[in-house]
């Protein structure tokens, strides 16, 4: 696989990026090359990858997050979806960015191949569509449990919409109790050049 095969893709929030890497189908199936570090570097990406983590949600509208690690266990994220299909969700918590606060959706399945990077001082989140959903993320820092916060996800100031169809979601007992964002006294700051 050519290394000009990925494309790595600027998005409207600050220093996040929308990276698609080709499948290679035949009649076997298909091979795919979904992470090459070179090519993060080359676009600016210069988070060292340390652990990947995978979660499994069995129902649709399994709902997780909007999750965030303080400093100095703050993490970037490359996330795909291994089996199944979600809405992600990107919002820039860094305090002095000029989309702070700001939010983005895509949508993210096992078909299209796509991934997203999320910087560090973002919340982060996904709503499955599909059950048994599988969604892999690669991060940049050790978890610490201290650390580890969820913002609201249905917070009337950042107004996601999470096209739930009046339909509740399934929720871990932290994200039902999360911090609205004005309580949400966000440690990050924005670096000017972004904080990858």
């Amino acid at each position: 696989m050519a290394e000009t095969d990925f494309e790595i893709l600027p998005l409207p929030l600050q220093d996040a990026r929308l990276i698609e890497s080709p499948l290679y189908a035949d009649d076997r199936g298909y091979f795919a090359v979904p992470f090459n570090r070179d090519m993060l570097k080359s676009a600016g990406i210069e988070a060292e990858f340390f652990q990947d983590n995978q979660s499994y949600s069995e129902k649709v509208n399994t709902l997780r997050g909007l999750h965030c690690q303080l400093p100095p266990f703050e993490q970037a994220k490359l996330v795909r979806v291994l089996q199944g299909r979600v809405t992600d969700v990107l919002v820039d918590a860094r305090r002095g960015s000029p989309t702070f606060g700001q939010h983005l959706k895509h949508e993210l399945s096992a078909q299209n191949g796509l991934q997203v990077y999320v910087p560090r001082g973002f919340l982060h989140g996904f709503v499955t569509r599909e059950p048994d959903t599988v969604v892999l993320y690669k991060v940049d820092n050790a978890y610490s449990p201290g650390g580890d916060r969820s913002i609201a996800w249905n917070d009337p100031e950042l107004g996601i919409d999470w096209a739930l169809n009046g339909q509740d979601p399934v929720l871990s007992k932290k994200d039902r109790t999360a911090l609205s964002w004005t309580e949400f006294d966000t440690p990050f700051r924005y670096a000017g050049n972004g904080t990858d």
